[in-house]
């Protein structure tokens, strides 16, 4: 994979282009899919990412090319490159979140830690993240809809077990829950997506929830 930082080049719109005549773009009711095709191009647009490709350069000759499918295939699934993109990075990351609420919030906290710590474990998903995180953030709707899809329902896993924590004593009242779920899940994050060659041994989401346990139980 080329290294560097991901370049911007402009705003991503769509597709680059279209051809005249091109069936209507989205994913038409009733429409039967090919799950096969649709991760052929799905991994077509990863290998394209892996080579170095950006979002300002992905157009749909290229994905057609890199999965073997025609063009008109990828206008009928996707009404753009953006679309495309979220679900090539879902497809690095469908593991559900880890059951909370039958331990203590301790070790639910660990278990949520832990599911972080096993996508950075995963060199290709690592890799790709950091490739592509850069771009997303300048892009204000792919940005929101990349925290509405992939970010949002962690944290509000999160704020749960402390939530809950709150309700059961373990934890203040008094504290920002907001803050908390920043304390608990930067220190990962940092290693994961920021740090290419940081170490991530096995007890490190033990060690980050006790270290900010520290400050938060209720004494």
């Amino acid at each position: 994979m080329k290294g560097g930082t991901v370049t911007v080049r402009d705003t991503p719109t769509g597709w680059n282009s279209e051809p005249a005549g091109a069936e209507p773009r989205g994913r038409p009711r009733g429409r039967p899919r090919s799950e096969a095709v649709e991760q052929a191009i799905l991994e077509g647009v990863l290998r394209l990412l892996e080579g170095g490709g950006t979002l300002s350069s992905l157009t749909v000759e290229g994905i057609a090319k890199a999965a073997g499918v025609g063009k008109a295939t990828i206008y009928r699934r996707w009404p753009g490159k953006e679309a495309l993109l979220l679900d090539a990075l879902a497809t690095l990351d469908n593991d559900p979140l880890p059951e909370t609420g039958s331990g203590s919030v301790r070790d639910d906290l660990v278990r949520l830690i832990e599911f972080v710590r096993q996508r950075g474990v995963s060199k290709r998903e690592s890799e790709l993240l950091r490739l592509v995180t850069s771009e997303v953030m300048c892009h204000p709707d792919l940005s929101q809809q990349y925290h509405d899809r992939f970010i949002a329902p962690r944290r509000e896993a999160l704020r749960q077990v402390l939530v809950r924590g709150i309700d059961s004593g373990e934890l203040r009242d008094d504290i920002d829950l907001e803050l908390l779920g920043d304390l608990f899940a930067g220190p990962m994050l940092m290693r994961t997506v920021l740090h290419q060659w940081a170490a991530l041994p096995e007890d490190l989401p033990e060690r980050i929830v006790d270290a900010v346990l520290d400050g938060v139980r209720k004494k």
